[in-house]
């Protein structure tokens, strides 16, 4: 196999802004600055709730416009260490209970997706895990059986090597804890050892664990402007790894 993975179109690097919870801040800012820019993202959405397809109806046209829509569970199930957590958390779950909290979501989101298709997949919280002590077990196993790829959760600065990663359980930075030049440093970063970032945003000039708006319009202009990082949403790029690697595996 290649040391240095080759991207498309002569990129150095891949990155992803992904955003969770379906925010309103996200409707309201970062879709139209996204749009602005011709910058496609991916929205990982919890469907729950008994006015769930009401609530989805703008995500709709989210999707029709080219975003990604992906599953982030029906729940967000999280350890029972969070307070918001009580009475429903990851270790109070079997496997069976994670699989069918993951596929109802998938059914309600398949049906605002623009071709009928949910991809990829982002664990709540970070957490990848179900039961406690000897019971604990990974879900990654489960996720890795319905989709394309998977978001979890890492630290600066590493970042995901497309010869080496693991697609269902793909690191990202959360951008809330990262200052704007931290960002733009990651970048940097991560075009030279010609790898693949994701970035996870909550709120984006409002809601909670949110990026202040000015700091997200800089990083797409700085995104847009520098032109050899293939900015693409987590579905597009994981399609494209994966089919490279059995090309050089064959070779």
């Amino acid at each position: 196999m290649h040391n240095r993975f080759q991207w498309p179109s002569g990129y150095k690097c891949a990155v992803s802004l992904t955003f969770d919870d379906g925010l309103p801040s996200q409707l309201r800012i970062a879709i139209p600055l996204l749009d602005k820019y011709g910058v496609k993202a991916t929205f990982y959405i919890n469907p729950s709730g008994n006015d769930w397809a009401e609530r989805l109806k703008p995500w709709r046209k989210v999707s029709e416009e080219g975003h990604e829509i992906g599953n982030h569970t029906l729940s967000h199930p999280c350890s029972c260490v969070y307070p918001f957590s009580e009475g429903h958390c990851l270790e109070e779950m079997a496997l069976e209970d994670i699989e069918a909290d993951i596929l109802e979501a998938q059914r309600r989101l398949e049906s605002i997706a623009a071709n009928g298709r949910v991809e990829t997949f982002a664990y709540p919280c970070d957490e990848s895990f179900v039961g406690r002590g000897a019971l604990r077990r990974s879900y990654v196993p489960v996720v890795a059986r319905y989709f394309l790829a998977a978001r979890d959760g890492g630290y600066p600065p590493w970042c995901n090597n497309p010869l080496s990663c693991d697609l269902h359980h793909l690191w990202s930075w959360p951008a809330d804890k990262l200052s704007l030049a931290e960002m733009v440093g990651l970048v940097e970063l991560t075009a030279n050892n010609g790898r693949w970032a994701i970035f996870t945003f909550h709120g984006v000039g409002g809601d909670y664990l949110q990026v202040p708006e000015d700091d997200f319009r800089v990083l797409l202009e700085y995104l847009v402007e520098r032109g050899d990082a293939w900015v693409a949403p987590v579905a597009q790029i994981a399609a494209y790894v994966s089919e490279k690697l059995k090309e050089l595996q064959r070779l």
